[in-house]
């Protein structure tokens, strides 16, 4: 059975079904031959999937994330960074991902940081004589952090299928999420120096004051989640929904860019993004229980135990199989298959559930631009008007340096430890 569902997964993925297609048609069929239960089965372990609390926040984050998208607070943010960064050396490229890293923290969406900061920064980033491979590689890989940077959607799923707290979750995102950034950062002053970039006037001190009061309203965003879940007040679900409101009324009645029209449309695409997560989610949901029936999370710890893998190589060989997976599918989809596998595993090898979240969130972080199926390539195209043989020969030396913040994230588990042990004990 296993066997059957997995060659029908790939085939239908190299005939260029939509993901979730291709994930609830080979589980399906394989359900109808190999098992004699009804098909309701399969509608139930659908619901089932997405019939989770902390799955509720996903449709207000995405809400939150589009709002601030046509509200004008991505702009905002995006000259407050410059401000900050732009007098530097590589100093275009070090605002591209520090406004990544600050929308990520607004939005918690890895597409939606590549539209609203790359529509902005791409022809500015050329017009400063950045190689225009550089230029759409930086913009499409950045983005990926935003899934690091609470709140973070994948973090959300991790938590929803093994019931580890998200609260905590987002805390190690924060510390993984900025050492990701840190990594992009250097590489991006290294390539500037070797390229002879020409360094922008630095902003003065009174610039800096102006930038920070316009986007005052725009970073109060992340202070409200992550200080309202650090210090107790409301859950991340009840963050979402606190934050999507605020996203609204700065918008609407500070900024005053958006009106009951364009907040209608808002809702509408966000609707539809909701709908195609959600849909994901089921249909991944009904593969891994699938899985679970065909004994592969048995087989697999069974196989793990017998080669005598150690906590190292056990962490190696999950980074080696999400990579891959995220070369196919998002990596949403990969948790949720993966996670369920190797959490049992990973808890009698003794790692910390936090942290394996972390690992294969920051997995997901690299699939996102990864070739040849990461979304955020195709989203990158509209945006910045590049081909695709230039968008994907641009981002590889971002896959390697990215490769390299997963080492550290992997093998270093205080960089995204430390603060949930601030919160809840040495102990977590």
């Amino acid at each position: 059975m296993i066997t059957l569902l997995f060659i029908l997964l790939f085939a239908l993925l190299f005939l260029s079904s939509p993901v979730f297609t291709a994930l609830s048609l080979s589980a399906l069929l394989a359900f109808l031959l190999y098992t004699d239960m009804p098909l309701m089965v399969v509608a139930q372990r659908m619901f089932g999937g997405i019939d989770k609390f902390a799955l509720m926040s996903i449709p207000f984050f995405i809400l939150g994330a589009n709002v601030m998208k046509f509200g004008g607070i991505a702009k905002r943010i995006l000259d407050w960074a410059h401000t900050l960064v732009g007098g530097f050396k590589g100093g275009l490229a070090l605002t591209t991902e520090v406004a990544c890293m600050f929308f990520g923290a607004v939005s918690g969406s890895s597409p939606a940081t590549v539209v609203a900061i790359g529509g902005l920064m791409h022809p500015a980033l050329k017009e400063k004589q950045y190689d225009g491979g550089f230029s759409v590689g930086l913009i499409t890989a950045s983005g990926s952090v935003a899934l690091l940077i609470p709140p973070s959607i994948s973090a959300i799923i991790y938590g929803a299928v093994t019931g580890v707290s998200v609260g905590a979750l987002f805390m190690a995102g924060l510390g993984a999420g900025i050492l990701y950034g840190l990594v992009y950062l250097v590489y991006c002053y290294w390539y500037a120096r070797k390229a002879g970039v020409p360094v922008d006037k630095k902003a003065t001190f009174s610039d800096k004051m102006k930038a920070t009061k316009e986007a005052s309203w725009a970073l109060g965003i992340p202070a409200i989640i992550m200080g309202g879940i650090y210090l107790g007040v409301f859950t991340p679900t009840e963050a979402s929904g606190i934050a999507a409101v605020y996203a609204i009324f700065v918008s609407m009645f500070i900024y005053k860019e958006m009106d009951l029209k364009s907040l209608f449309k808002t809702c509408v695409v966000s609707a539809e993004s909701t709908a195609q997560v959600m849909i994901l989610l089921a249909a991944a949901s009904v593969f891994a229980w699938i899985l679970t029936v065909g004994q592969v999370p048995q087989n697999l710890a069974n196989f793990i135990v017998d080669a005598h893998f150690g906590p190292v190589a056990f962490l190696l060989m999950i980074n080696v199989i999400l990579v891959i997976a995220g070369m196919f599918i998002d990596g949403s989809s990969a948790i949720i298959i993966i996670a369920p596998l190797v959490y049992p595993i990973a808890m009698q090898l003794g790692i910390n559930p936090i942290h394996l979240g972390i690992i294969m969130v920051a997995n997901a972080s690299i699939g996102m631009f990864t070739p040849p199926f990461g979304l955020n390539l195709f989203v990158a195209q509209p945006a910045t008007g590049e081909n695709m043989t230039s968008i994907v020969r641009g981002v590889v030396p971002f896959v390697i340096i990215s490769l390299l913040a997963l080492i550290l994230i992997t093998y270093l588990p205080d960089i995204s430890l430390f603060i949930p042990r601030m919160v809840y004990g040495p102990t977590i």
